[in-house]
């Protein structure tokens, strides 16, 4: 679905920053291999990520749901020098196009890429965040959120993707659907929260980003 027309959003993307070009091959390469190609950030969403990773400029990274790397590579462009990004993906069969562009970027000993379920990983990293990257099964994101809050630094950031889910959050409940039903409880919790203030930016399918207080 398009919040705004192809034309405006080639044009907004015509006037940013140019991905880079390991990213220009992984977006090409994701197209051709990898299932669904769509769950890729791609190039608008991706400077985004990009730009708000270097105004926090972060020492560790998370990020759930890691699909081939892309989001995870735009994140990392604001990493400090010592700093890390772990990123979290229970599909094995991408794990070969994750380690081959991480493997390529001047990150590459600076990101762990972990096989699981992020429910079982997140308690086991032992280490604060500065900023958070939510893009996993939907389904999960208010365990996620809850799960994420107490081992964030004060003033870190959380981005939550897909939050407007193709519009489907103004639509008539499917009951069957979990997915929007879980959404529309997620986005009306995060924004209600004490812990943290949040804002939710229709950019692309839809990006929250909460500040912990």
């Amino acid at each position: 679905m398009h919040f705004i027309s192809e034309e405006l959003e080639n044009y907004v993307a015509n006037h940013s920053q140019k991905e880079p070009e390991l990213l220009v091959q992984l977006f090409k390469e994701t197209h051709q291999k990898v299932l669904q190609p769509r769950m890729l950030s791609g190039h608008f969403q991706g400077r985004v990520l990009s730009m708000l990773s270097k105004i926090i400029n972060p020492k560790a990274i998370l990020e759930i749901g890691t699909y081939t790397g892309y989001a995870a590579l735009c994140l990392a462009e604001g990493l400090l020098k010592d700093g890390t990004l772990d990123t979290i993906d229970i599909k094995e069969e991408l794990v070969f196009i994750q380690k081959k562009y991480f493997d390529l970027s001047v990150w590459k000993n600076q990101i762990t890429a972990h096989l699981g379920n992020a429910l079982d990983v997140i308690p086991r990293l032992d280490k604060k965040f500065d900023l958070v990257f939510i893009d996993a099964d939907k389904e999960n994101y208010i365990n996620y959120f809850n799960l994420i809050v107490p081992i964030m630094n004060k003033g870190g950031i959380i981005l939550s993707d897909n939050v407007l889910w193709s519009g489907k959050v103004l639509e008539d409940l499917n009951p069957k659907d979990m997915s929007t039903k879980v959404l529309l409880e997620y986005n009306q919790m995060v924004n209600n929260d004490p812990r943290v203030e949040t804002v939710l930016l229709p950019i692309r399918d839809g990006l929250t980003v909460s500040r912990v207080l």
